[in-house]
């Protein structure tokens, strides 16, 4: 494969696992756990909130891009649910902090890059094609 072809791929690549992180966080965004305490630790047997993840894109010696999936940091947050069997004295449970106008824009951002390096893996394509043709 040619080099052109092979940083279309992870490009192709990168935004797969884009979407991938979006759609879950997407999945996940009313997902609720028990608060943890001061030291981090959440009760016995009480569900943890779920921890959003991001896409890390980085550049590869060589042409190309890689794609690390991380967890946010700063992933949750307190919010008041006194319902949830596992809220605090105070009825709080832990909350992902998921925004969905930044996770559509991201499956967006996802679509339109894996279009824009589906097209470049064409051209090459077609290009090839044409060396071949003129050396026959």
């Amino acid at each position: 494969m040619s080099s052109i072809a092979t940083i279309a791929v992870s490009g192709m690549k990168a935004a797969s696992t884009r979407l991938e992180v979006s759609a879950s966080n997407v999945a996940n965004a009313r997902s609720t756990g028990a608060l943890p305490d001061a030291n981090g630790n959440v009760p016995t047997g009480a569900p943890m909130a779920y921890v959003p993840l991001e896409l890390v894109q980085s550049d590869v010696a060589g042409g190309g891009t890689q794609a690390t999936i991380t967890k946010v940091s700063q992933g949750t947050s307190a919010s008041y649910d006194p319902s949830a069997p596992f809220a605090n004295e105070d009825g709080l449970v832990a909350s992902p902090n998921i925004d969905l106008a930044q996770e559509m824009i991201s499956q967006l951002l996802a679509k339109y890059s894996f279009a824009a390096n589906a097209q470049v893996l064409k051209a090459s394509d077609e290009m090839s094609r044409t060396v071949i043709d003129m050396k026959v």
